[in-house]
């Protein structure tokens, strides 16, 4: 696209960086396929290479800057993107979209018309409702080259340039080594942060609610794709007793068998083993590696241990203490998990490891609004959309999730019966003293 404007911010800054990191993800894709669709519940690719410009437009436009409109029509077309539980999946086909030209030159004239008017702003730090904009802006975007990210991860490999393959890190016969617990002592934990604590967070992120956690015991790691092998191999996905009845119902419908991404194959002693489509390459599973699972997964998962998957505020207690910004698999750093163990300095203060970076961890808890919720009055729908009973809170970040979003307030959420995000889980029971 064009040259980026000289910045006079660092916020401006950051979004040229950000932009850097969406322009590239689209430059993995082979032209042939950018109107392929590998998720069922998502637009096809096209649409985000739109939609990133046409967010910050739409954002921008009235509230910051005088944008005057040079596309009305696509700016709509390109506005929103879709929630896998939004009614149904989308049927429309290649033909129904512009044409790669038509969407690149919007892309490119949008952004052109954004930067001339960033290069005159000033500091937005004079400005509060331009910091505020610009880091939704930002954290917009990057939340996308994640989501973007998941998506190329389903897109058949002869689909992508694969010169960007790196080497696997594993040490797959020491998963059983994986999977002790750790002892949580009873006591507060503070959710969300104070509308006057002067941070940039998303709407759900403020309204403090304290919460009074009983002690309880947590993996120390998150649990392993070995561990998941042995859930499997037990019959875990054939007993209905692991399963909630939506759970199962859906995993029937669906055929599921396991986790998205792995396949089998005869091994050289005639049984079969696992193998995982990592971003470029076909690999033998990882073993310690964090499995990438559901919800619905997790959760039978967690039934069939004995155990069950954190509260927001159990997971979020026990990172209490943890170096959130330092060692760890983030920050577009890799394109595939690490073993859970492969950052000891990324601990708590009880020494649980890994719950920043690696994968995304699921909860128990609803996606539901903290006290004195306000919706953010230029994007209404981003958080109260989902206060529907039907989404459940995700803690930590994976190896695509930005740095600035490891902050331990952010909220992540999805539905249980979506296995592509990059997200495992680890589990929790009552303290030996408190069953």
């Amino acid at each position: 696209m064009n040259r980026d404007p000289a910045p006079h911010h660092p916020l401006v800054q950051r979004l040229i960086d950000a932009r850097q990191v969406s322009d590239a993800l689209f430059a993995i894709v082979k032209p042939d396929y950018l109107y392929e669709r590998p998720i069922r519940e998502r637009h096809r690719i096209v649409f985000y290479i739109g939609h990133l410009e046409a967010f910050d437009r739409n954002l921008l436009d009235q509230r910051l800057f005088d944008l005057p409109a040079f596309a009305p029509e696509l700016d709509q077309l390109f506005a929103f993107g879709i929630d896998p539980v939004g009614g149904g999946f989308p049927t429309d086909q290649p033909a129904d979209w512009p044409s790669l030209e038509i969407v690149r030159e919007y892309a490119t004239h949008a952004r052109r018309q954004i930067d001339g008017a960033l290069a005159a702003l000033g500091s937005p730090t004079q400005n509060k409702a331009a910091e505020q904009l610009l880091n939704v802006a930002i954290e917009h975007r990057l939340m996308h080259a994640e989501t973007l990210a998941y998506m190329l991860h389903q897109l058949p490999l002869a689909q992508k340039t694969t010169a960007l393959r790196e080497p696997v890190m594993t040490q797959t016969e020491r998963h059983d080594a994986l999977s002790s617990m750790i002892s949580v002592p009873a006591g507060p934990c503070m959710l969300g942060m104070a509308r006057e604590a002067g941070r940039f967070g998303w709407d759900n992120e403020f309204g403090e609610m304290r919460i009074d956690v009983p002690a309880f015991e947590i993996d120390r790691h998150m649990v392993t794709n070995g561990a998941f092998v042995e859930f499997i191999d037990d019959g875990g996905y054939r007993e209905t007793k692991w399963w909630s009845l939506k759970d199962w119902a859906w995993k029937e419908a669906e055929r599921i068998a396991h986790p998205a991404g792995w396949s089998q194959r005869a091994a050289r002693n005639g049984h079969p083993e696992w193998t995982l489509r990592t971003m470029f390459d076909e690999v033998p599973l990882p073993l310690d590696w964090p499995v990438y699972v559901s919800h619905a997964e997790a959760s039978a998962f967690a039934r069939w241990a004995g155990k069950a998957l954190p509260t927001e505020a159990q997971w979020q207690r026990a990172a209490q203490g943890a170096p959130h910004a330092a060692s760890g698999n983030f920050d577009f750093r890799s394109w595939d998990p690490q073993p859970v163990d492969a950052h000891p300095d990324n601990v708590s203060a009880f020494g649980v490891q890994g719950q920043f970076g690696n994968g995304w961890e699921w909860t128990s808890t609803l996606f539901e609004a903290l006290p004195g919720f306000e919706a953010f009055p230029f994007y209404p729908g981003y958080s109260a959309n989902f206060f529907d009973g039907q989404h459940y809170v995700l803690k930590g970040g994976s190896a695509r999730t930005a740095q600035c979003m490891l902050r331990p307030e952010f909220r992540n959420w999805f539905q249980p019966h979506y296995q592509y995000v990059y997200a495992g889980f680890r589990c929790v029971r009552a303290a030996a003293n408190e069953a």
